[in-house]
């Protein structure tokens, strides 16, 4: 089958053997698969490791065999995967062993796969291919980030600085869909202008002194995944007693902060990952309660996944990068 793999030095587009279903196993010929930024980091993490490693964390599509003591799918059902694997329940932190799929296992970005049936959802009835094959990864860590650690409440207010990932698409979708107040930022025009179409209620440039373009607003959560770059000027806009949430680092992993400031001001602070699959499975109620549709950036095709990569690196992205399949 054909697979978008790193091996050696490298990433490539080419042919594996197809895998087989084993005792409490599904194979699913996938229709779509989402790139997320996990992907590009794995071949750094790998080094030169010389066995081919599928890439990829999200995917969609349909079930194609089903191994001995599957009895909750059948051939034919459509379905997502589970990019979180062993969390099942929800907690304060994923338990030990837990894993994401598309490393060590093989992942999404080929023309088939095959996974144990717990680790696998059925695929939301009003999303398309594309849509589902998105999905999981991004939503699944944003849908944690605002309602179990960020507890967002109806009325309230949560900024969102950096507007343009996936992941930032779903916070503003979830937090007006729970009748929240949002705030985002942005370098871009352009994509400051894509998230106030999409329901953000204020978008202000990112180089903009956030103290005075926020001073007429009361914000009660800020969502953080950029890391040192925005850290202290998101506390710099939060409310005393307001809580930061935060999931990522896509500038420098370390910041330091006015612990003094902090105390006084009675901040909480939360770090993030992913989610279980209760987490999963109540955001795929949500979304299909609010009919939420997942932002669409681009599409490629599976043997254009190089141009993909370069596309997510640019940040040119507003929104989810899809690969088709098939």
């Amino acid at each position: 089958m054909k697979a978008f793999v790193h091996v050696g030095k490298e990433v490539r587009y080419s042919d594996i053997d197809e895998p087989l279903a084993g005792k409490g196993q599904v194979k699913i010929k996938l229709k779509c698969a989402g790139l997320n930024h996990r992907d590009l980091n794995i071949p750094n993490r790998r080094g030169d490791n010389p066995e081919p490693l599928v890439l990829g964390s999200d995917g969609a599509g349909i079930i194609t065999e089903v191994g001995k003591g599957v009895s909750k799918f059948t051939v034919g059902d459509e379905v997502l995967l589970n990019p979180g694997l062993g969390w099942k329940e929800n907690s304060d932190a994923p338990p030990e062993g837990f894993e994401i799929l598309g490393m060590p296992d093989h992942g999404t970005f080929a023309e088939y796969i095959v996974t144990d049936s717990d680790h696998i959802e059925r695929k939301p009835g009003h999303l398309t291919w594309e849509e589902a094959g998105v999905l999981a990864l991004p939503a699944l860590t944003g849908f944690r980030a605002l309602f179990t650690k960020g507890e967002i409440q109806k009325g309230e207010t949560v900024f969102v600085p950096g507007a343009g990932s996936g992941v930032a698409t779903f916070l503003i979708l979830f937090a007006k869909a729970a009748g929240a107040r949002v705030i985002v930022s942005s370098r871009s025009e352009s994509k400051r202008n894509k998230a106030l179409e999409i329901g953000a209620d204020v978008a202000i440039d990112t180089n903009s002194d956030w103290v005075e373009s926020l001073k007429a607003e009361q914000i009660d959560l800020v969502i953080e995944s950029i890391g040192r770059a925005t850290f202290n000027r998101s506390l710099g806009v939060l409310r005393k007693g307001g809580k930061i949430v935060t999931f990522g680092a896509t500038t420098e992993d370390e910041i330091t902060i006015d612990i003094r400031k902090f105390f006084y001001g009675q901040y909480k602070l939360f770090g993030s990952t992913m989610g279980s699959r209760e987490e999963l499975r109540q955001m795929l109620n949500f979304i299909t309660e609010h009919q939420i549709r997942p932002v669409l950036a681009e599409s490629f095709d599976l043997a254009q996944a190089l141009d993909a990569f370069d596309y997510l690196k640019e940040a040119k992205q507003f929104g989810n990068i899809a690969l088709r399949i098939g």
